[in-house]
């Protein structure tokens, strides 16, 4: 595990993008697991400003991301296809076909989410996955509970989930969804590499407890202590 301590956000965002850009010049058509939410905004313009500079290609990559909302079409703004779309996607030159998500509007959650996995089996697993963590430890949408999931599942929102997304929703609670599709434990644990951003004070005291402490499912991401190959990208500012 290597812990790379940056300056600012800014700093933090260009140290992890380093490493994403590093994995697709090495392997073109590497695997790359992303994440949605305020913090990877950072990583995502950093690796479109090299795209347009012709530094960085993507045009064989494939990316999985790590959730969805249930319930909002892709075309909402809110969801995460939309996010990745108008802050990633839509600046470089990956193929669409090969940029997948969970399916929130599924009529069979159980269903899509057995696709979702064996989707990944079939793309030989993800190369670099890159996560941020939520305020309660939260990886993906793996929210604190008495158990790790190992798969892709449904899973009900904790209500500081929901709180802390709403600002996504004009800061009305009642549009965020409550429910969505996360990839689970397993997956992200068999990713070649692990690249963790975090930045803040609230995110730090996180980052601490969950590495000096026990591994346990009421804190998913103290898990990533078992990973091999984990680095950290944190900023206290």
């Amino acid at each position: 595990m290597k812990f790379v301590q940056a300056k600012n956000y800014s700093d933090m965002s260009r140290k992890a993008a380093n490493i994403i850009s590093a994995q697709v010049i090495l392997k073109n058509d590497s695997v790359i697991g992303l994440a949605t939410g305020s913090t990877p905004i950072g990583v995502y313009t950093q690796l479109i400003d090299w795209h347009k500079k012709g530094d960085l290609s993507f045009a064989k990559a494939i990316s999985v991301n790590l959730d969805e909302y249930c319930g909002l079409p892709v075309s909402h703004p809110e969801s995460y296809r939309s996010f990745m779309d108008n802050n990633f996607f839509d600046h470089i030159d990956i193929e669409r076909n090969n940029t997948y998500l969970p399916d929130g509007m599924a009529i069979d959650f159980s269903k899509e989410c057995k696709d979702y996995d064996q989707l990944i089996d079939d793309l030989g697993g993800i190369d670099l996955q890159l996560l941020g963590v939520g305020n309660n430890g939260h990886i993906g949408f793996n929210e604190p509970s008495e158990e790790f999931y190992i798969d892709t599942h449904s899973v009900e929102l904790t209500q500081s989930t929901i709180a802390s997304n709403a600002r996504f929703f004009e800061d009305d609670i009642s549009k965020v969804p409550k429910t969505a599709l996360t990839l689970g434990i397993r997956y992200i644990m068999q990713a070649k590499k692990i690249v963790l951003i975090a930045n803040g004070e609230v995110k730090m005291n996180v980052i601490e407890r969950a590495f000096s402490g026990k591994i346990t499912p009421m804190l998913p991401i103290s898990i990533l202590q078992l990973h091999s190959n984990v680095t950290i990208v944190y900023s206290k500012v």
